[in-house]
């Protein structure tokens, strides 16, 4: 997980679920619209929008959680200076997050929360609510709803194999089921509010649509106007 400097009072961990960009197709259902280089560029400025953005937020320890682990060298020039790194481990996505929340736990922070790195527009507010929840031992289980039945954000205060196994990953049953288990294995869940990521080609015009009625991460921001000028 990397060493925790002695003496230092742990905050809740959250951990960005990251691809590393270049090393294997990222946001394959854009590839038609885009060309798989341009889905490639254009994830990056997600990941390393998202970075930034929990870099800055207080309350938190923030690190990235990549795949594939022989992706660190690039990893290490992508975060900002400092950002912890931690290989993902596992043989699904299931696994993954099990395996990096219990880790993150056990290493002492009062909550764990893992995070996508496909929603850009995601209000950091959101984030620090999840965490001062789990802070406060407010719930055992955050999650935040993608309103495409997943969810953009899951956090534990403590591990819980049996949440992540059995679930349907990449359909909209994911947050149901989710919350099913939960409720077998006796969790008190917290619901963030509903946010949106970007899988499709309506999804990047929807994000596009809310970049130009507002504020957005710059780099995203840039990337999209050299797709949709």
């Amino acid at each position: 997980m990397g060493a925790v400097p002695r003496g230092r009072l742990l905050k809740p961990a959250v951990g960005v679920m990251a691809k590393v960009p270049g090393l294997e197709p990222v946001k394959s259902r854009l590839h038609q619209a885009l060309t798989q280089e341009m889905a490639t560029v254009l994830y990056r400025c997600f990941l390393l929008d998202r970075l930034e953005a929990l870099a800055t937020l207080p309350g938190i320890d923030a690190l990235a959680a990549f795949t594939p682990p022989t992706g660190r060298a690039r990893m290490v020039a992508l975060a900002p200076e400092g950002f912890r790194l931690v290989a993902q481990q596992g043989r699904d996505l299931g696994a993954r997050l099990s395996n990096l929340l219990a880790g993150l736990l056990a290493s002492g922070h009062p909550g764990a929360m893992a995070i996508d790195s496909d929603s850009p527009t995601l209000p950091m507010a959101h984030v620090r609510e999840a965490a001062e929840v789990l802070a406060r031992g407010a719930a055992d289980l955050v999650l935040g709803p993608s309103d495409d039945g997943g969810y953009y954000l899951v956090g534990l205060r403590r591990g819980e194999p049996g949440l992540f196994e059995g679930i349907p990953w990449s359909t909209d049953r994911v947050l149901p089921v989710t919350i099913e288990k939960a409720g077998r294995l006796g969790l008190r869940t917290h619901l963030l509010p509903e946010w949106f990521d970007v899988d499709t080609e309506a999804d990047l015009r929807r994000l596009h649509a809310a970049l130009l009625a507002g504020e957005g991460p710059r780099r995203t921001r840039r990337c999209l106007e050299a797709i949709y000028g």
